[in-house]
């Protein structure tokens, strides 16, 4: 029988959070997941990740995060963990099955797959916040003799060609890979929003103890802070020495937002333009939920209408989502207390 109390989309560290409290829960339940193996998203980003958040503010509900508690771990890290919770939770998980359509029926959700169809009376979408690759309308005039690349299908500097690099978008993920490829070759650095650094430690703790004493991580959405802080752009976290000092010996090249490219000619605010061999785009995700095929359940800007991951549909649940009840929701960190909101209320 294919029919459950409650179905989880997405067995990342938002669904296996859920997963953990709906089992302790005794409920009839299962996680589905489109990828062949836990932690799988993790391990297809690039080569070099690592967190900025310390092992000890990344473990999910009753598992601690292995290794050095104040280290940061790599991707390799946080795939093999979530792998590892799994296991040891013994979670009802099938994987390789990829969400093709959910319905709302007179009982609850139909959950139509490239493997089944699924009944169940409560559902939780727990896909995360990556879902499609940003790239901005300017690529529309990009010579085909530029190589391309969005930071989701970036691996390692072998894919790209010789000479410069132009990373457009100035996350952290722009910033890793600019202070990683100045190493070897020529980098522009094109930021479009203002963007604040933090330290990853400071007089010898780690950033995220203080961001937690002072409330930057916890404060709830609909506070005042959180308010604040939810319409500014994510901090990078480390890299402003590294940045600055690669600029001042001219291995990075730091330039505003870029406006427009003509072939292999970058256009960026203010005027000044550049030839380019290699763009990498770190440009961020747009939500993807085509396949949830029920009214009014999103906003005109294709994000999810919700309370702290309580719909506007009865019996439909999102979890971690950015800033769903406060800064930490899409992180490790944040993301079990979430999951045992939602498993409360559901």
């Amino acid at each position: 029988m294919n029919n459950y109390d409650v179905i989880v989309i997405g067995a990342g560290q938002a669904g296996l959070s859920i997963g953990y409290y709906l089992q302790k829960q005794q409920r009839r339940f299962l996680l589905l997941d489109k990828n062949e193996r836990i932690g799988e998203s993790w391990r297809e980003r690039y080569d070099s990740l690592v967190l900025f958040t310390p092992r000890r503010y990344c473990d999910l509900p009753g598992l601690p995060f292995p290794g050095e508690r104040d280290g940061l771990p790599t991707k390799e890290d946080a795939a093999n963990y979530l792998e590892e919770y799994a296991r040891h939770f013994q979670l009802p998980i099938q994987l390789g099955t990829d969400v093709i359509q959910v319905t709302k029926t007179n009982i609850g959700f139909a959950v139509r797959t490239n493997k089944e169809l699924y009944h169940t009376e409560k559902l939780v979408v727990a896909t995360g916040p990556f879902h499609t690759p940003y790239l901005p309308p300017i690529v529309a005039d990009l010579s085909d003799e530029v190589l391309q690349v969005h930071t989701s299908s970036y691996k390692n500097e072998r894919q790209l060609k010789d000479g410069p690099v132009l990373i457009v978008g100035g996350g952290n993920s722009g910033a890793q890979l600019a202070v990683e490829l100045a190493a070897s070759r020529a980098v522009t650095f094109s930021m479009g929003q203002s963007r604040s650094f933090l330290p990853l430690s400071f007089l010898g703790k780690t950033i995220f103890d203080y961001m937690r004493a002072t409330g930057i991580l916890t404060a709830p959405i609909t506070s005042w802070l959180g308010k604040r802080l939810s319409k500014k752009p994510d901090p990078i976290f480390g890299y402003r020495a590294e940045l600055r000092h690669l600029e001042q010996t001219g291995q990075i090249q730091m330039v505003p937002k870029t406006v427009s490219i003509k072939g292999a000619t970058a256009t960026f605010a203010g005027g000044h333009q550049e030839r380019i061999t290699n763009i990498i785009w770190a440009t961020g995700f747009r939500p993807g939920y085509e396949w949830l095929d029920i009214p009014k359940v999103l906003g005109e800007n294709g994000v999810p209408i919700h309370q702290r991951g309580v719909s506007v549909v009865p019996g439909l649940f999102f979890l971690g989502l950015p800033w769903q009840h406060n800064r930490q929701s899409a992180l490790m960190c944040g993301v079990g207390n979430d999951a045992a909101y939602l498993a409360a209320h559901l």
